[in-house]
């Protein structure tokens, strides 16, 4: 295992060690908030550790904060209306390989995620990540499986869906192509 820690992954993990101790949590109590073990929630912090995608989702639930918030290095940076392509957190999930581009600046009032799902992968979410938001999916190229409780949704370029009441979720690229999707999130409480 090599030394180098990712300025990322590093960055993540300040945040979420932020966002329990704004809380006053300790490991115990945000490993049962969440379903994450304490100590994959040390390792994370630490910066030790990329979260898969799944972990995310089950600490932003427990935060009742988005994926995005998380990743999303530049929160605490000044609001800039123009965002390069280049300079937009990128995140790789280190479980599937799914990547995740922040389009949207901290400053807008929607989060807006640009997702690229490899072929083959599955990445779930607990029905909790998605309580506190509004979020609509927009299929930009290839094909994408979303699972929404027990209702699959087949969607192909150009095909969107409005989530409903917050259900787990399952986002599935069961072709051999990779599947690119945008994510539209606006903070409030879901239908």
């Amino acid at each position: 295992m090599s030394n180098i820690i990712d300025p990322l992954v590093e960055r993540i993990g300040a945040r979420i060690r932020a966002e329990r101790d704004l809380r006053r949590w300790t490991l115990a109590e945000l490993a049962e908030a969440s379903g994450v073990s304490r100590a994959m929630i040390h390792r994370i912090e630490r910066g030790e550790s990329n979260p898969t995608a799944v972990v995310l989702g089950k600490l932003s639930a427990a935060f009742r904060l988005s994926v995005a918030t998380l990743l999303d290095p530049e929160a605490e940076a000044p609001v800039e209306r123009v965002r390069r392509a280049d300079a937009a957190p990128l995140w790789r999930d280190p479980g599937t390989g799914y990547a995740r581009r922040q389009v949207s600046g901290p400053g807008f009032p929607a989060e807006v995620a640009e997702i690229r799902l490899p072929p083959g992968a599955e990445v779930p979410y607990p029905a909790a990540a998605f309580a506190f938001h509004r979020q609509l999916v927009w299929v930009i190229e290839g094909h994408l499986t979303f699972r929404e409780g027990e209702v699959p949704h087949e969607l192909d370029a150009g095909d969107t869906v409005e989530l409903g009441p917050p259900v787990p979720c399952v986002f599935i690229n069961a072709t051999d192509r990779e599947c690119r999707y945008a994510v539209v999130l606006v903070r409030g409480e879901a239908p």
